[in-house]
């Protein structure tokens, strides 16, 4: 019997592995975290290099706030421009530019002679910072298209930020106390390294296909829009109620008010603000935006209290605060789990309430809160943080179709750094204004030793290291008097400003659902 021979079948390309494909998806996520922790780094490290930096370029009190702002201000101003441009050349291609930029501005900062040059070397970042961000969630939106997976992506890269802030004071505190303030700066060369080889292997290139044009007059309407008002915050916080503050805060509101107009009549505008007619988009937007402020505006005051109060060396400030950041991150991730049931405006208004609790212990200490005080108050704090991060976050970006991620993305970071802008504007004002009304320098100093003190506490810690005996201990008791007292004011005022953001998600998300 003659065997039949079947025709054989051409050979096939086995089908991708679906585990493959996750496997790569979140192989991505892990190289979008590192400019998301390199952002997160550098706003912490700078926050516990104030104290040498008040010693080596000796600040005003207004030049050390900028020198915080300034970066996030730059950054806020050209999120959205940036995130409209990113659409329109490719969101990877822009986040690569973007790290070259930051990493040789670093390597500038680091090295910077001045207040004044710090404060332009700041700026520089910002501009360059303005193209990490909107990439990184706008690139992870289009990753991710799985609702479910992409919440949990969220959380992860919220958390990064918190993870920054944890690896950014011990890391920071090592360099601090083995070199100089300026190699705080130097650590974003080697992470953007990392990102520059790493990102065109796992990161896909994505683009709006139907972009709208640049539109540089909306461009010069943001930044309009967010430097007056943030300047006006500030001399009305330093000098009360004054021509220079209220003009500032009119112009930004003016300039942003024609933003607005410009964006409803364009046919293809820069920024679709109709977005915010949706009450959970912009419930969403504001929690982002007040969660931040309340983080920002907490470590400004205590990176201070740990080290010029209560003495410990920027390593030592550094792991006081590790709890509350793991607190932060871990609540990040958990949360996840819990808005599956609960929902968004309630977990959301006990995550912002928690953030009141945390001002609440200090507020209660009378400003003159010891070491464990400041930790538990922070980890609490960082308890609201890291849950409402993560669920506006989600609540912003996954409102809007994958081909306006950008915009979307860059809608989220602006409020993240509006908030990082007037924590440090609002709270950090009021805490230099009440400390300068406060602090008394003795009698005999010399007058710009003397304005110095009155400054910032930093100034006044540098000045009494050149007093005699008697007249050193009556200024550092005074300065810290006076910074207690303010931190006092500040952590009340932060208290109120939380309790009104619970009530504010309770009514603009009630209609959310996860």
């Amino acid at each position: 019997m003659t065997a039949t021979h079947l025709p054989t079948a051409p050979a096939r390309t086995p089908a991708p592995r679906p585990e493959a494909g996750a496997r790569r998806r979140w192989l991505a996520l892990a190289v979008l975290m590192l400019p998301v922790l390199l952002v997160s780094i550098d706003n912490t490290v700078l926050s516990f290099a104030l104290p040498q930096i008040s010693e080596a370029l000796r600040p005003s009190g207004t030049q050390l706030l900028w020198i915080i702002d300034v970066y996030p201000l730059v950054l806020a101003g050209l999120l959205v421009p940036m995130g409209s441009f990113a659409d329109r050349v490719g969101r990877r291609r822009l986040l690569l530019v973007g790290a070259v930029g930051f990493a040789a501005v670093s390597v500038v900062a680091a090295y910077a002679p001045s207040a004044g040059a710090l404060v332009a070397s700041r700026a520089a970042l910002g501009f360059f910072g303005a193209m990490l961000m909107p990439s990184t969630l706008s690139l992870l939106r289009n990753v991710f298209t799985d609702r479910q997976e992409r919440r949990l992506a969220i959380a992860i890269w919220a958390s990064a930020f918190a993870g920054g802030a944890a690896l950014g004071p011990i890391v920071g505190g090592f360099l601090l106390e083995h070199f100089w303030w300026g190699s705080v700066f130097l650590l974003a060369v080697p992470v953007l390294v990392v990102l520059l080889v790493l990102a065109p292997i796992f990161v896909p290139e994505s683009r709006d296909p139907a972009p709208g044009r640049i539109d540089p007059l909306s461009i010069v309407l943001v930044m309009a829009t967010m430097t007056p008002v943030v300047y006006g915050i500030k001399s009305l916080a330093k000098d009360g109620m004054s021509v220079l503050g209220v003009a500032g805060v009119v112009v930004g509101l003016v300039a942003g008010t024609s933003f607005v107009r410009r964006q409803l009549r364009r046919p293809d505008p820069m920024l679709d603000v109709r977005l915010f007619t949706r009450r959970a988009f912009s419930g969403a937007v504001l929690v982002n935006l007040l969660s931040v402020f309340s983080l920002v505006g907490f470590l400004f005051f205590v990176s201070q209290d740990v080290q010029l109060v209560l003495g410990l060396s920027p390593m030592q400030a550094g792991l006081a605060l590790l709890p509350g950041l793991t607190v932060m991150v871990t609540a990040g991730l958990l949360v996840v789990r819990v808005v599956r049931r609960v929902r968004p405006a309630h977990v959301v208004a006990v995550a912002l309430t928690c953030s009141a609790t945390g001002y609440a212990i200090v507020a209660l200490g009378g400003g003159g809160s010891g070491l464990w005080l400041l930790v538990v108050a922070f980890a609490v704090l960082s308890l609201g943080v890291g849950a409402a991060e993560t669920v506006s976050n989600d609540l912003i970006v996954s409102s809007v179709p994958p081909e306006q991620a950008g915009a979307a993305s860059a809608i989220s970071e602006t409020a993240y750094e509006g908030g990082s802008v007037l924590g440090t504007a609002v709270l950090g004002s009021i805490l230099t204004a009440s400390y300068h009304a406060n602090v008394v320098v003795p009698a005999g100093v010399q007058d710009a030793d003397a304005a110095a003190a009155a400054e910032t506490l930093g100034g006044a810690t540098q000045v009494a290291q050149t007093l005699p005996t008697a007249q050193s201990q009556a200024l550092l008791d005074s300065a810290h008097a006076a910074f207690g007292s303010g931190v006092g004011v500040t952590s009340l005022i932060g208290l109120v400003l939380m309790l009104g953001a619970a009530v504010l998600a309770l009514v603009t998300l009630r209609d959310a659902r996860a």
